[in-house]
């Protein structure tokens, strides 16, 4: 039924090997069939952009450096695209996902579902994606939301993307989903 959705973000990164956590924060804009852009504020400044065909990656430069970088990839060789590809209309839930509800004792969520999604078949991805949904009745209507995606891979680095202000259905140009990146940026290859 969603054909957009726009809301705010905040990351959360956790890198098993370091034991370090990352945090960052931005927008994201989803557009089916295909379509998604993710904007990070500063410091963070990268920008994941997918057209429905392939994915540009924008990394600012880092200190001392003078242009920032450009990556091109395919969909399916991202954590982001395949991971949230049921917003963007090229993934099915029941079809690709053996999904079960999890017991949880998080406050934020005691109105609505915890779900563990674990791929049928394997990715380099990620291993699971954790879905955390709240549900909301207007009238007799029922809906869930997912208000927090956690993506956890096999090495047991965490992903985390809590969503706010969220908006369903408004009108988004094609055109937000073309990237030009700042002159000077170099393409790399992967």
């Amino acid at each position: 039924q969603t054909k957009t959705l726009q809301a705010e973000f905040e990351q959360t990164r956790y890198t098993r090997l370091y034991d370090r956590y990352d945090r960052a924060r931005g927008k994201v804009v989803f557009k089916k069939p295909g379509m998604m852009r993710w904007d990070y504020a500063e410091p963070n400044g990268q920008v994941f952009v997918s057209d429905g065909k392939k994915l540009l990656i924008y990394q600012p430069p880092e200190e001392g450096e003078k242009n920032g970088q450009l990556i091109e990839r395919a969909l399916e060789e991202d954590q982001l695209p395949s991971a949230f590809s049921f917003l963007i209309g090229s993934g099915n839930l029941e079809k690709d996902f053996d999904v079960r509800l999890l017991e949880h004792d998080d406050e934020k969520f005691q109105d609505g579902y915890v779900l563990q999604l674990v791929p049928r078949k394997p990715t380099p991805n990620y291993e699971q994606l954790v879905f955390y949904v709240r549900t909301l009745t207007t009238g007799t209507k029922r809906a869930g939301i997912v208000q927090r995606v956690l993506i956890i891979d096999s090495s047991g680095n965490r992903n985390r993307f809590d969503f706010s202000k969220i908006k369903f259905n408004r009108d988004v140009s094609d055109k937000r989903f073309n990237y030009r990146p700042p002159k000077g940026t170099q393409r790399v290859s992967p």
